[in-house]
């Protein structure tokens, strides 16, 4: 399928959009990438007529717009891609049991883990940093038991290739990266989690990841800039 008839609306720094674009790469799906302008301070989007326009109702990246019909919300964008585009490698597991875990799995890193990953970063004390470390690593202890029981000794949580779970959990790893170095800390820890620690290695290196995944340096001072700009917008 031509480029002109897949679009997608993103910006560089999000894991969300990251998700849409491991998707389409691991189902060779040409698309144009049309990034929304970032804000003069490098935080803040400038919402296009378009992504406006395409999302109504959440008003945010990423979309997928396939032919002239949008699709909003990035893990229901990877899901249509898997159904839609069926050459390749299935993203989501074939089996009903082992999907189902899948999305369990999915939906407790975004309800869960995610927020006390962005809660280090937003912490006002030492106490309350402290606090959304030790969810963090204990998210990461229940997700290497995870990982083990959906690889089945396998390279990554979908088996012997990146799948749906891959997806889901890895797009974070850049700001889990830019979290551990502005803190430094080392929050998924070799020894701890063996299993995650090797994994996120190969998935880093996979084809359908390394050029999304953004420079650990650059992701930092654009993190710099949010953080200190959601702060700032925070009730005292």
């Amino acid at each position: 399928m031509a480029a002109n008839d897949v679009k997608l609306l993103g910006a560089w720094p999000s894991p969300f959009v990251m998700r849409v674009r491991m998707a389409l790469k691991i189902k060779a799906v040409d698309y144009e990438f049309l990034e929304e302008k970032m804000g003069s301070n490098n935080d803040i989007l400038h919402k296009s007529e378009l992504l406006l326009k395409s999302n109504p109702v959440y008003k945010k990246i990423p979309v997928l717009i396939h032919g002239d019909k949008p699709i909003c919300e990035s893990l229901v964008i990877v899901q249509y891609i898997d159904e839609v585009w069926t050459s390749g490698s299935s993203i989501l597991p074939s089996d009903p049991f082992d999907r189902a875990i899948a999305r369990f799995w999915a939906a407790y890193i975004e309800d869960k883990w995610v927020p006390s990953l962005r809660s280090i970063g937003m912490a006002e004390s030492e106490e309350a940093k402290k606090a959304a470390m030790e969810q963090v690593e204990e998210g990461l202890g229940l997700l290497e038991d995870a990982f083990v029981k959906c690889s089945k000794g396998k390279n990554f949580f979908s088996g012997d290739q990146v799948g749906y779970l891959d997806i889901t959990l890895g797009c974070y790893l850049g700001w889990l990266k830019v979290t551990e170095k502005m803190n430094n800390v080392k929050l998924l820890d070799g020894a701890k989690t063996p299993g995650l620690d090797k994994w996120a290695e190969r998935f880093c290196s996979d084809v359908a990841v390394k050029d999304v995944m953004p420079e650990t340096e650059k992701l930092i001072e654009f993190a710099k800039v949010l953080f200190a700009k959601l702060r700032a917008a925070s009730p005292n």
